[in-house]
This record gives structure tokens, C-alpha cells and sequence, in this order.
């Protein structure tokens, strides 16, 4: 399986945000390993991906992929429970980076918080932005 650069560009992501805090809990990492078997990749290459990563980095072309992704670094700041200051910035400046309008950066990135907090389904959330 050869894996895209937005894929890896995801990991590396969500590996940061873990980091984001100082503390890189084991709850993150078995998320991180979570997030890679949901999408078929095997503990091998995740390893591969995150011991050396690529420095082409892409953002996702589809909202409904860029809302997922967003989605999935707003569970891994949840993973230890708690959502510090850097981790809050960390998810709104991939917010920006993902071409959210500014006005809107605030609002995306506390309702994936609270939805993430509560357990919402990914597919929910997309329905909802589509909304």
C-alpha cells in the first residue's frame, strides 16, 4: 500500500498536537495506533511514517477530509483529558492552515473540542458542518 503524502502530513500532525503539551501519554500513543488502523495502516508503517517523516507536508482537498482530520486532532487532545493552552492553539492554527476563515477559527476549533469531549461520531460532525 503506498501511502500519500496528505496521509502522512495527518500523523505527523497528530503526533505533534500529542507533543503539543510536554506530555506524551500512552493514551495518545494507542490513539495514534488507533487512527492508523482505522485506516488501514499497520503499526509498521506508522512507525515508518513518524521516525522519518517527510518534509513535503499537504492539506486535505475535500472539507468533509479536512473537518475529519481536524476531528481527529481534537479526540487526541481529549486522549489524556485535559486540553491545555498549547494544544488549543496548536489545533486553531491547523484550523488556519486547513484554509478556515479566520472568523470562523475560534467557533470550528471549540465545537470539535466539545464534540470530541462528548464522543460525537466523525460522520455526525460532517453532517453537522454541512449543515
Amino acid at each position: 500500500m503506498i501511502i500519500s503524502t496528505e496521509l502522512k502530513s495527518h500523523f505527523l500532525r497528530l503526533y505533534q498536537i500529542a507533543f503539543s503539551d510536554d506530555n506524551f501519554d500512552v493514551l495518545e500513543m494507542q490513539m495514534l495506533y488507533k487512527f492508523a488502523e482505522e485506516r488501514g495502516l499497520t503499526k509498521e508503517q506508522l512507525n515508518e511514517i513518524l521516525l522519518n517523516p517527510s518534509h513535503d507536508s499537504t492539506i486535505p482537498e475535500t472539507l468533509e477530509l479536512r473537518v475529519e482530520y481536524l476531528y481527529d486532532l481534537a479526540f487526541m487532545i481529549w486522549a489524556d483529558g485535559e486540553v491545555t493552552d498549547d494544544e488549543y492553539i496548536t489545533l486553531k492554527k491547523y484550523c488556519k492552515k486547513f484554509e478556515f476563515l479566520d472568523e470562523n477559527i475560534t467557533e470550528l476549533a471549540d465545537f470539535l473540542l466539545k464534540s470530541a469531549k462528548e464522543g460525537i461520531s466523525k460522520e455526525e460532525i460532517i453532517r453537522d458542518i454541512n449543515s
